[in-house]
């Protein structure tokens, strides 16, 4: 699952201007773009805001390391209130 959140933070979220920013990221459909929502790592709008990690600039691979790392300790901490 890690993996995927890798593919959707580098091509969804990576590019300086991604395409649909703000739109990019479904509500439904796979457990990282709940993860995404929930964690404030949807679009670039929320990443500005909640991550100070600015637009218009690709994200470097620390920063999508970061974002991928947010989405793996909510996802643990989901999978383990279900325990």
């Amino acid at each position: 699952m890690l993996e995927h959140a890798r593919d959707f933070v580098a091509k969804r979220l990576g590019p300086a201007h991604p395409a649909k920013d703000g739109k990019q990221t479904p509500w439904r459909g796979h457990p990282i773009f709940i993860a995404q929502h929930a964690t404030a790592t949807c679009c670039r709008g929320c990443l500005k805001k909640w991550h100070a990690i600015e637009r218009g600039q690709p994200l470097s691979a620390v920063q999508q390391a970061h974002i991928v790392s947010v989405l793996e300790r909510w996802l643990r901490t989901r999978t383990e209130s279900v325990d």
